[in-house]
């Protein structure tokens, strides 16, 4: 598995991944939060980070990283995928490659929160809401 930047053409197959990701993980985020969030992540948010992309032997994505001013803004797994390495790959790519040192978490979503703390990153401070305003906390955290 190769880290390969991501072409526009890619943005359909990034959305699925993201929403199998999304209801793999946040079972706490209603419905409606995540179909006003679907189209704003495909319009607007893979337009505003840089993207890299892991494909299987067969050229598909299994998982995809955002990267923005040091922030890692969005890391997602497809769930057949997960526990083979793809997170920490495309991790290790962000920190290393592209300098990130930071990332925000959802509270809730408590595998990722784990999986951040196990690649080094400390809890430096919450907020009680997300980027949208809405009540779901956000960890942020820094290596």
């Amino acid at each position: 598995m190769n880290i390969e930047i991501v072409e526009k053409a890619d943005h359909p197959k990034l959305i699925e991944v993201w929403e199998a990701s999304v209801r793999a993980t946040h079972d706490f985020l209603a419905e409606g939060d995540l179909q006003e969030l679907k189209p704003l992540i495909l319009k607007q948010y893979f337009d505003a980070v840089d993207l890299r992309c892991v494909k299987n032997g067969n050229g598909e994505i299994q998982g995809f990283c955002g990267v923005h001013d040091g922030n890692i803004e969005m890391l997602f797994i497809s769930p057949d995928a997960r526990g083979k390495g793809i997170g920490a790959m495309l991790a290790a790519h962000a920190i290393k490659e592209k300098g990130a040192s930071k990332v925000d978490v959802n509270e809730q979503n408590e595998q990722a929160v784990g999986f951040y703390q196990h690649i080094g990153f400390k809890v430096i401070g919450r907020s009680p809401v997300d980027g949208q305003g809405k009540p779901y906390p956000l960890l942020h955290m820094v290596l």
